[in-house]
Parts: C-alpha cells; structure tokens; sequence
C-alpha cells in the first residue's frame, strides 16, 4: 500500500493522497496559520533581541570588531529563529519519547529498583520524561494510534494527529487511573512550548471531523466517533492535562480559515485583472538616439 507524502509549497506542508496523486490537501497547521498572530508576535522578537543584545554585549561587540557591523545585526535578528528551531527540536523529542513511553518504551514499566529509568535520554529529555511518566500514572491511558493522519475529503485538508486515547472518568470529570470510571475516547494532543494557546481547539475539531485515518502504510479507516478531545501541555517544570472544546462552532471556525487559506494561496492571485486603461507613457528619443539607429 503506497504511504501519504508531504510537500512544501510557498512555505506551506500539504499531504499527496496515496491512491490518488491529484488529491493534495492543505495540512492542519498550515491552514491556522492564517491566524493573525502579528499582535504578539512582533513585540516577542524585539524582546528576544534586545535581551540577547544585553546578555552577550561584549560578544555581540567583539562579533562587529572581527567581522563587521552587519555580521553582528544578523547575529542579532536571528534570535527569534534559533530560539524557534530549538524549541521545535526539544518538541520533536519529546514527542518522540511520549509515543515510546506510551506503547511501553522508557515509561514506569522500565524503572530499576533505585526508581531510574532503564532506558537513557539526553539531559534536555529527562524532565519531561518524568512529568510524562507522571501524567501515565495519574490518568493511566489505553494507547490507541498515534501520529497517523486525519484525512477529509469533504472540506479538503489533512494532518498527523498526535495521538488518541482511551481515559477513564468518573461523574466529575475526574480520571479514575484504577479504570473504575467511564470510559472516553479522546483526541489528544501534545504541547511542550510554554503555554497552551486557544488554536488547539481548531485543530483538534479538524482532526476529529475527518472523513478517515490513514496510517503510516496508507491504510485507511474510518474515523471514529470521539467522546471529547485533550491537550497535555508538558515543560520540564510541570505538566497539565486540559480538556478542549471542540464544538461544532469551533469546527466552523477552522472552516472560515481553511476558506482564508484557499483566498490566499488560489484566488486572490485571481481577481485583479490587467488593466483596460491607462496613462500613457511617453519616452523621450534624443537626437543622438535617432542619429544611431
């Protein structure tokens, strides 16, 4: 069976079908970014620089002696991306972990006598690693699937969700780890940046409304009727299990933007025609030009 591809196009990942190579949907994320998030964002950049200008003054000084004034400007203004690559690095890894320690790998079940873990991680991992370990005994999951891909048809896009989970909850709301509650099936997510942000929720709605799942081998399924969606939001300091809504006002919501996405990448290119009027342009021929032709 042929396995879903992604490419990039115009800074975007949108997903090949892979029984049908005419079929390439937007992926999840790429559509919130049509989110505006210039509010904030801007003035996280200057912070992030003005504050790497003051703890490495004398570096950043030294750098425009050797090198000149613009190596020490780029040096600089790259600090929003370093930081960004860095955190997406430690969220890969992470994400990596929490899929092995949920299927088994690295988790309670490989703690030694003295209470470590068997299995090693980087330094960067370990905090994390213990928050999830914690988070697995607190709410005691039954893994499902996990990073497969959401696929619709219906309104076009994809995405690879992070996992789904079956929990158990008493009347409350509350986790039961002894499995005594309800139990739920959840479309869960991971976040490992320093907070949770409300776009969860669009993407959570998005994954749960596809029309079917296919796994890592192109095989497909249908999807499932979910009884709610969560976010594990985990640093090395703490962790926090939150339930999302994902309503269909929400849903309608990510419908709006994957409406925005299609305007701009398809017909807003589309609209402003060639003109049927203009000034007229008058080119001044010198007579030196004409004693040349």
């Amino acid at each position: 069976m042929p396995k879903v591809q992604t490419v990039f196009r115009g800074g975007n990942r949108l997903y090949v079908h892979p029984t049908d190579r005419e079929r390439v949907y937007p992926g999840v994320t790429s559509i919130l970014g049509q989110l505006a998030k210039q509010n904030f964002l801007a003035p996280w950049q200057a912070k992030l620089t003005a504050e790497l200008a003051l703890d490495s003054i004398d570096f950043v000084r030294d750098m425009a002696d050797r090198g000149g004034r613009d190596s020490a400007v780029d040096y600089l203004k790259g600090a929003a991306r370093r930081y960004t690559k860095i955190r997406a690095d430690i969220g890969s890894e992470a994400h990596d972990m929490f899929e092995r320690m949920i299927r088994g790998e690295g988790g309670l079940s490989d703690r030694r006598a003295d209470g470590q873990f068997r299995v090693r991680v980087s330094s960067d991992m370990e905090p994390y690693r213990e928050h999830f370990a914690q988070f697995l005994e607190a709410v005691n999951p039954e893994f499902v699937r996990a990073e497969d891909v959401a696929w619709s048809d219906t309104y076009q896009y994809a995405g690879s969700f992070d996992v789904w989970l079956y929990v158990w909850l008493d009347e409350s709301g509350t986790p039961t780890p002894d499995r005594s509650g309800t139990r739920h099936l959840i479309m869960g997510d991971w976040k490992t940046g320093k907070s949770t942000y409300p776009d969860v929720a669009l993407q959570l709605a998005a994954y749960q409304r596809a029309d079917y799942v296919l796994d890592a081998d192109g095989n497909r399924e249908p999807m499932p009727q979910f009884d709610g969606a969560a976010v594990l939001h985990i640093t090395d300091e703490d962790w926090a299990f939150k339930p999302v809504v994902t309503d269909d006002e929400v849903f309608a919501q990510f419908l709006r933007l994957r409406g925005t996405f299609e305007w701009d990448r398809e017909l807003s290119r589309k609209v402003i025609l060639k003109p049927i009027a203009r000034k007229k342009r008058t080119r001044l021929v010198t007579g030196t030009q004409r004693r040349a032709r």
